[in-house]
């Protein structure tokens, strides 16, 4: 999972647990190299100390001698009353005096770099020391596991001339250091998960108040519609950065709500402006022949012929006929254009769809339904507009099949009552699909192409759901949901 693709709330929480967890690490590792600078430091001032008291010791002996103080002498100074011992175990240190030359001269006893124990010193020891301001040579070395120094420091006469060379072998026991680093590392290690924990709560409740206004917006974000009234956003408290983004927000909701209005405007205008068209084409098509029919009997009309009143009623028919078709394309504007009513109405919708199955005489039309009783709140002439416009579009669609079939079945769940309309018609080509429901679509040769928009029109109002499923030379079944009227 990557951490980009994380929520921001997810990456504050893991940011802050992490930025706590990195934070315990990086102290605990320089904790770790301050205590051993402070031991390495700790055993080379030691070790120092321990040089400087150990030659001020060393040169009272030799100040207090009767031999001459030469290098050859030394070993004799040193062990005759036996003060490289005493001096030794008093400091708790070995002591190895080698000559200019970096020959052991005298040692004050066994130790542990007995077996490693120079005779002479490394030429690079000697040059180290003679090349140092301090007259000071530090070697670190490790035997066995076993770290250890070296310290090597000139013995001067009483004129600051250099008569040997003194060696301290120095252990460092790191036990008690370590001790003392193993112990802060628990305590530190106790403190910083005692933080995590709190951090990791605090975390998830901060991560939660600065993404809660975030979230706020994002949900309303993703209610916004052009087709609806969106809701503004109200929030209290906010950082600067919010209320400018909730500001923003307030606004484009306003922008958004004017456009949409004159959209909305300009495409009803533009959808009567195109009706109006659609019925004036229509009209147009009947008065054509009408008045081609009265010119006609105009010119030909003879009181002395014998078929006058045969010539006459076929006149008359005609006239009918066109006028009829006049009064249906008006009769269809007028349904369409009419919003039915929101009523109070409460239908048993069995009974009422039975009763607009009623008018039709086609013995391939079947009914069922799951209960004889289901209630909806709808107007019943609405209802029976829905149901006769399905089957009067199923009847067409079965027009030319060898063995029609229209079912409609009623099916009752537990919010909502289901109409379907079942036929085995020629169905709707695949590229006709998505204009089922345009007002003035329609694939005969006669209407105007408003039923099904007119249904679509009806069912919405009534909080309902319309919907269809098709296959070419299959059939094709309609879908109309109601919500059921309350107990």
């Amino acid at each position: 999972m990557k951490f980009n693709k994380l929520s921001l709330r997810l990456r504050i929480f893991f940011g802050m647990v992490l930025l706590i967890l990195g934070a315990s690490i990086l102290i605990g590792i320089i904790s770790v190299v301050q205590y051993k600078e402070e031991a390495k430091e700790y055993h080379r001032d030691r070790l120092l100390r321990k040089e400087d008291q150990i030659r001020a010791e060393i040169d009272y002996v030799l100040d207090q001698t009767s031999y001459e103080v030469i290098s050859k002498n030394i070993p004799f100074i040193l062990k005759f009353n036996n003060d490289i011992y005493r001096i030794a175990d008093v400091h708790e240190l070995p002591i190895n005096i080698y000559d200019l030359d970096g020959k052991l001269l005298v040692k004050s006893k066994e130790t542990f770099t007995e077996d490693t124990l120079e005779t002479s010193l490394n030429p690079s020891v000697l040059e180290g020391l003679a090349n140092t301001p301090t007259k000071r040579w530090i070697v670190q070395s490790e035997i066995d596991g076993v770290k250890y120094q070296s310290s090597y420091t000139y013995i001067n006469d009483n004129k600051f001339k250099p008569l040997a060379i003194m060696n301290l072998p120095y252990i460092q026991d790191d036990d008690f250091i370590t001790r003392e680093l193993d112990e802060f590392l628990r305590r530190l290690a106790e403190g910083y998960l005692f933080m995590l924990l709190i951090a990791t709560v605090l975390s998830y409740f901060l991560s939660r108040y600065i993404t809660r206004s975030l979230k706020t917006i994002s949900d309303k974000m993703i209610q916004t519609r052009l087709d609806k009234r969106n809701q503004r956003i109200e929030i209290d408290d906010a950082s600067e950065e919010i209320s400018n983004l909730v500001r923003s927000y307030n606004g484009m909701i306003d922008e958004l709500e004017n456009s949409a209005a004159k959209l909305a405007q300009s495409e009803r205008e533009a959808a009567w402006r195109e009706m109006a068209k659609q019925v004036a084409h229509e009209i147009k098509n009947p008065l054509t022949p009408m008045r081609l029919t009265v010119q006609s009997f105009q010119m030909r009309f003879d009181p002395n012929d014998p078929d006058i009143h045969k010539k006459l009623d076929e006149y008359s028919k005609t006239l009918i006929q066109q006028i009829d078709t006049m009064s249906s394309i008006a009769e269809a504007f007028s349904n369409f254009a009419k919003m039915p009513a929101q009523q109070n109405e409460t239908l048993n919708v069995v009974f009422v769809t039975k009763l607009a199955l009623d008018i039709f005489t086609e013995h391939y039309l079947t009914f069922g339904t799951d209960a004889e009783e289901i209630t909806v709140k709808l107007d019943r002439t609405q209802l029976i507009r829905v149901v006769t416009n399905l089957v009067k579009n199923a009847i067409q669609a079965t027009e030319g099949v060898q063995d029609p079939k229209i079912r409609v079945e009623i099916k009752s769940d537990v919010d909502t009552v289901c109409i379907l309309v079942c036929d085995n018609g020629h169905g709707i080509p695949e590229e006709n699909i998505e204009k089922v429901f345009e007002p003035k679509f329609t694939t005969k040769s006669s209407g105007m192409g408003l039923g099904l928009a007119m249904v679509k029109n009806i069912v919405e109002t009534y909080n309902g759901t319309i919907t269809f499923t098709s296959k070419e030379d299959r059939g094709t079944v309609f879908k109309v949901t109601f919500p059921k009227a309350e107990a």
